[in-house]
Formats: structure tokens, C-alpha cells, sequence
């Protein structure tokens, strides 16, 4: 008989006398009624505990909840990280790309120490700005107006404006830079001007200067030892009026109104910072002008009457 079968009806207690001998005669029937008496023993409930299962659902839920707080938490300290990294990662880039900005209103100049010690005296009406916390690598101001440098030695020193770049090591400069009128007048050293759009550069020794007057570039003889305007007088050589007009208008509060005049007239002399009257007598008498003053300081220029 089939030993699978009889295992089964003796572990059902359905053996007959017959098949209860030939389960007996089997060659490991000791072996077997030793194991399969322990399986009989052995009884499974014929149902589950309900409730015990719903205790074992509630511990696999508490343990999961557990398990997911744990994950929760230690998600949230990541973002948190995260978070903390990314602020500190972004306000050391605004800190580090952070210019310092200095301006200046009409009639107002300022000095200006930047980080390596080079000075600059900045001019009325005019915007300087640099990077301090990057000066060591890079020593670079964007200007526009007009400015008197003072370069200590080092690196390349660059002054951007919107004309064209001037680089220099170390020396003493002027760089003028309004609308359609750019300047630069080197006073110690050696200075270069150049145009990125254009390829186009211009190196400037010691008493010259660089001019470009409504696209009209010279290069002209200078022997002044410093700008005239850090000693409150503007000069010039052969300017149009216009632009000796625009430069009183940034050294006093005052409007202008003009009957029948040439702005286009060059002019060449100065005016002083220091005294209305002396300066607009500087400017016009030269060029057989004259002018009138409301109580609104308006300033009306004519021709002299003969």
C-alpha cells in the first residue's frame, strides 16, 4: 500500500485491521510513529481570535505609525538642513555679490577710501560702486560721472564705464564719463582705454588726455598735476558751451533758459564751485554773453547788449 496513504488514515484514525499491519510493517514505522505521533498531538483552533488578530493589526499600525514618525522626524530635520543650507548658501552669495554704492547731488564731492587704500574724490552727480568683499581678487569701481583716482600698486585696477573700460596698475587718473562727452586725463603712469564691442584700445601716459566729444575723439597735452574741480573749479579746453552749461547745472541748483545762444560754441576757461555770481561771470563775459536771475535762481543767458 501507497506509504502516503497510510499515514494519512493513521493520522485520521481510519486505518482498517488491514492497513493497520501494513502501516506496522513498514521499514521506518518507528521512525514515523515517533514523528507523526508528535503532529497528532498537536491540535490548531478550528477558529482565530478576533480579537487577538485585531491586537496583532493595531501593534503592525502602532509599529508602522512608529516607523513612519521616525522616518517623519528625521525628514523633517533633513529639510530643515536643507533649508538652512540653501539660506546660508544664498545670503553668502548676495553678501559676497553685494557692491557698495556711493552717490553724490549737485554741488557735493566725496572721498572715498577704497579697500587696498587707493583713493578716489568723487565728483558732483556722479555714481561709483565696487565690491569689497571680492576686492582682493578683483579690483574693479563702475563709475559713472567724473572721479580722480589714486591707485595704490597691485593688480590690475579696471574702471568700468558705459564708454569703455580704463585698466591701470597703479597711478593717479581723471575719468569723466556724461552724455556724449568722455574723458581721460592721466596725471602719473600709465593708463589704457578700451572698447570691448570694438577691439579698440588707447593707452594714455602721464600728462595727456583721452577726450571723445559727440563721438569725436582727441588726444590732447595736459600739464596739471591733479583734476581743477577737487579744488571747487571746473575747466576746460575747447568744449562746446553745452557741456560747460551741464557742469554748472551739477556744481549749482540753478536752470538755465537760453535766448538765441550757440551751444555749440566752443568754449576754454573755467568757473569756481564757490560763488554763483563769480562762476556765471566766468562763463559768459568770455563769449560776449549775459545773463539775468530770478528769485527761483533761473538763469536766463543772452547776448551782451553793445
Amino acid at each position: 500500500m501507497n506509504k502516503e496513504y497510510l499515514i494519512k488514515k493513521w493520522l485520521a484514525d481510519e486505518l482498517t485491521e488491514v492497513e493497520k499491519k501494513a502501516f506496522e510493517e513498514l521499514d521506518d514505522y518507528d521512525f514515523h510513529i515517533k514523528m507523526l505521533q508528535g503532529a497528532k498531538q498537536f491540535k490548531a483552533p478550528d477558529t482565530y481570535d478576533v480579537e487577538g488578530l485585531d491586537e496583532v493589526y493595531s501593534k503592525h499600525h502602532t509599529q508602522k505609525q512608529n516607523t513612519t514618525k521616525r522616518i517623519g522626524l528625521n525628514n523633517s530635520w533633513l529639510r530643515i538642513a536643507a533649508t538652512v543650507i540653501v539660506i546660508l548658501g544664498i545670503t553668502s552669495l548676495l553678501f559676497l555679490s553685494k557692491d557698495t554704492v556711493v552717490n553724490t547731488s549737485i554741488g557735493e564731492k566725496i572721498a572715498i577710501n577704497l579697500p587696498d587704500g587707493s583713493e578716489v574724490m568723487l565728483n558732483s552727480m556722479s555714481s561709483l560702486s565696487y565690491n569689497k568683499n571680492r576686492w582682493d581678487k578683483i579690483r574693479k569701481v563702475n563709475l559713472e560721472g567724473e572721479a580722480f583716482f589714486k591707485v595704490s600698486k597691485g593688480n590690475r585696477f579696471d574702471v568700468v564705464t558705459p564708454f569703455g573700460n580704463i585698466t591701470v596698475l597703479g597711478t593717479q587718473f581723471n575719468v569723466k564719463n556724461r552724455e556724449n562727452y568722455f574723458e581721460v586725463t592721466c596725471f602719473e603712469g600709465l593708463v589704457s582705454v578700451s572698447k570691448e564691442n570694438n577691439g579698440y584700445t588707447k593707452n594714455i601716459p602721464a600728462g595727456s588726455s583721452f577726450k571723445v566729444v559727440n563721438d569725436v575723439i582727441s588726444f590732447e597735452k595736459n600739464l596739471n598735476s591733479f583734476p581743477s574741480w577737487t579744488t571747487n573749479k571746473s575747466s576746460f579746453k575747447s568744449v562746446p558751451f553745452k557741456e560747460v552749461i551741464e557742469e554748472f547745472r551739477r556744481q549749482y541748483d540753478v536752470t538755465f533758459s537760453f535766448d538765441n545762444i550757440d551751444l555749440q560754441r566752443i568754449f576754454t576757461g573755467g568757473f569756481v564751485h564757490n560763488s554763483l555770481q563769480d562762476g556765471l561771470n566766468s562763463i559768459t563775459l568770455p563769449l560776449d554773453l549775459s545773463y539775468t536771475i530770478d528769485t527761483s535762481n533761473h538763469i536766463t543767458i543772452q547776448k551782451l547788449k553793445k
